[in-house]
């Protein structure tokens, strides 16, 4: 696929369905995604896979990180948040392990957010659907824990890979 075609036809999916990305395609794709522009070289971004038996202590403490938000869900919305996650064929979360350097913070971040968006479009080029998501759960620190992050890291996207269901 040419860059402006992926670029023009990028669209978040739907729904996902299995076939996720093979591990070949995913090396591949969290390999683009490295290409990010990154000022001061730092390589801020952590790429993790969460994929088969994984996804089930990440739905779970996703689930958690909204009902301390929303404290009125209920057991069977709670599971849906659950099924959410549990659903989608891989999940890559791309976070930004921030170093104390000249670079300032934000431009660690930015740098994670193009790494994202690469990681993103090289899926799209390779014909899997996409959805980015955050929600509460970038932001809970247990979800981080989970993930092998830190509190202070951050989480840039949650980003679902798999077949377009159509």
């Amino acid at each position: 696929m040419e860059l402006f075609e992926a670029i023009d036809s990028r669209s978040s999916a739907a729904r996902l369905t299995e076939p996720g990305p093979t591990p070949l395609h995913l090396e591949r794709l969290i390999q683009a995604a490295g290409h990010a522009p990154d000022h001061g070289r730092l390589r801020p971004w952590r790429f993790i896979v969460v994929n088969g038996a994984a996804r089930e202590p990440f739905a779970i403490a996703a689930a958690n990180a909204k009902r301390l938000r929303v404290p009125t869900l209920t057991d069977e919305q709670m599971q849906l948040e659950r099924q959410k996650i549990m659903q989608s064929p891989c999940i890559v979360v791309v976070g930004c392990a921030v170093r104390k350097d000249k670079v300032p913070e934000i431009e660690q971040v930015v740098a994670t957010g193009a790494a994202a968006q690469n990681l993103f479009l090289a899926a799209h080029a390779l014909g899997y659907g996409v959805m980015w998501k955050t929600g509460a759960a970038a932001y809970d620190p247990q979800v981080k824990a989970v993930l092998g992050l830190t509190a202070d890291d951050h989480i840039v996207a949650i980003l679902h890979l798999g077949s377009k269901l159509k």
